[in-house]
């Protein structure tokens, strides 16, 4: 199949020596580390053998490989370094190189082992070209002591096979490219294939009929034949804006004033489009590759640039640890991923809109502050089940619409809920029949008057085996005007022979 036209470019970078440069990278160089020229071996145990799982350059050329046992790798090197592969440890790593690849574009991916994509179409342009772009990206990962090798291609997976491997063309990858089983290769070897070409070359039907779906899928996500979308670790934002550094910058007044123009300019953005923002998110991007973020959250729609700017105050006076500039910020990059429609308005005379905004004011203030699931309010939730009926949100969220009763009508709910609901003695004339008299807390109370049955199911569709009883709820009032919310638990002689009564809650 040929390739597909596609103005896409991926730069893809392979980090063979990650663990071994992580741990050379710790304070103190970290137990076990060694010198880059010193051999060094990553260990674990595996079946009761300790293998070795990664190793350093110095190490690979002496001849140690994954897999070898380290009995027999110190018969061959006897003064081989040994330290513990820490998985968890190269995978938070490589995320967190990740989390500083998006300096250069905001479409970036992890891919563990020790691969990294980025999807730098239309990025180019701000680096002085492909060529810059990739020395830069080389150059910043070497300061950080990562050896990374560079590829560049159509689709991830033929860039990130490219960097594996070496190469500039798909079709000369080896067969490993296609699939990491080694069953596969060695079938594909006796068939007198030696490359990702000689495969290619190949009937798809027969590829296909003889090795499976799986391997003419990867073969078409190397051959550029489908188009491969990436999955980022932040999808880009519709509003963002970005300034960058020739000298970083070091100074808090600085770094305020360089976030207000950036807010100016998401908010020009965000009055074209109509919209406001909800959700703001700034990214600080140290030149020795950490990134610190923050955000700050509002009750409504927002493109006021020094109100959203108050926030962030508000947020960085009440960081228990105070932003490091280290040797400063050379990249502020300002997100507005969550917005919302925001129409011009204009205040009445009588100010009738005030109180409300000074209210949505100080609830971005206190969540700004006190942060985002601090401050909560009653959200409704969609479900028929009572007790399930609300749940507390975050205040900044936008208020739920509860249904409002039918003028000069009670309430069907009540105020308060009992959780979990009261047992209670009940007597009634007919098992199916309305509760005349009932004892609740040694207390017994004489309806006088009734209202219902309100049946509620239960969730079946939740349940593996689709059982639950159903509910007959009543309202209930007393001799001395006292309101209560009952409920029969089963259908009598239908789910169950003895159905029992509960108190669920009371009404004001």
């Amino acid at each position: 199949m040929r390739p597909l036209p596609n103005s896409r470019r991926i730069l893809a970078l392979a980090l063979p020596w990650l663990p071994a440069e992580r741990l050379a990278n710790k304070p103190a160089g970290g137990a076990g580390a060694a010198p880059p020229e010193q051999p060094l071996a990553l260990i674990a145990n595996d079946r009761g053998r300790q293998v070795i799982q990664a190793v350093n350059a110095a190490a690979l050329a002496e001849g140690i490989l994954p897999g070898l046992a380290l009995a027999d790798a110190r018969a061959r090197l006897p003064g081989l370094r040994v330290a513990p592969h820490d998985p968890a440890g190269d995978a938070a790593c490589l995320d967190w190189l990740a989390q500083g690849a998006t300096r250069w574009s905001p479409m970036v991916a992890a891919r563990p082992p020790y691969g990294l994509v980025i999807d730098i179409s239309g990025c180019v342009q701000l680096f002085g070209g492909e060529a810059s772009l990739v020395s830069d990206v080389v150059t910043r990962l070497h300061r950080l002591g990562f050896s990374a090798q560079p590829a560049l291609a159509a689709t991830p997976a033929a860039a990130l096979a490219l960097a594996r491997f070496g190469g500039t063309r798909v079709n000369e990858l080896p067969l490993a490219a296609l699939s990491d089983l080694e069953q596969v290769q060695i079938g594909l070897r006796r068939a007198g294939l030696r490359s990702v070409g000689d495969v290619a070359r190949l009937s798809r039907a027969a590829v296909a009929s003889r090795f499976g779906e799986a391997l003419l899928a990867a073969l078409d996500a190397l051959t550029e034949a489908v188009p491969q979308p990436l999955d980022p670790l932040q999808p880009p934002a519709e509003v963002a804006a970005e300034q960058r550094f020739a000298s970083p910058i070091v100074q808090q007044d600085a770094v305020r004033v360089a976030l207000e123009r950036l807010l100016r300019r998401c908010a020009a953005q965000m009055g074209a489009l109509g919209v406001g923002g909800r959700h703001f998110a700034l990214s600080l991007y140290r030149s020795d590759g950490h990134v610190a973020r923050l955000s700050v959250d509002t009750a409504e729609p927002q493109r006021d640039a020094r109100a959203v700017l108050r926030l962030f105050d508000e947020r960085i006076a009440a960081l228990n640890d105070p932003l490091d500039p280290g040797f400063g910020y050379d990249l502020l990059r300002l997100a507005v991923p969550v917005t919302a429609r925001l129409d011009e308005s204009q205040l009445g005379l009588d100010g009738g809109a005030l109180a409300e905004t000074q209210l949505n004011d100080l609830v971005d203030r206190l969540t700004a502050r006190l942060g985002r699931g601090r401050l909560r309010r009653p959200v409704a939730a969609d479900t028929h089940i009572p007790e399930q009926a609300s749940f507390l949100g975050a205040l900044a969220d936008a208020p739920t619409a509860w249904p409002a009763p039918a003028p000069g009508e009670p309430p069907t709910r009540p105020i308060r809920l009992f959780d979990p609901p009261q047992p209670i003695e009940v007597l009634a004339e007919v098992p199916d029949g309305p509760p005349r008299r009932f004892r609740w807390r040694s207390r017994v109370y004489d309806v006088t008057a009734q209202e219902g049955p309100e049946r509620i199911a239960a969730e079946w569709w939740q349940r593996k085996d689709g059982a639950g009883l159903t509910r007959d709820y009543w309202r209930v009032e007393d001799s001395s005007g006292r309101r209560f919310w009952l409920f029969r638990h089963g259908l009598y002689e239908r789910e169950t022979t003895s159905p029992r009564w509960y108190l669920h809650g009371l009404f004001a």
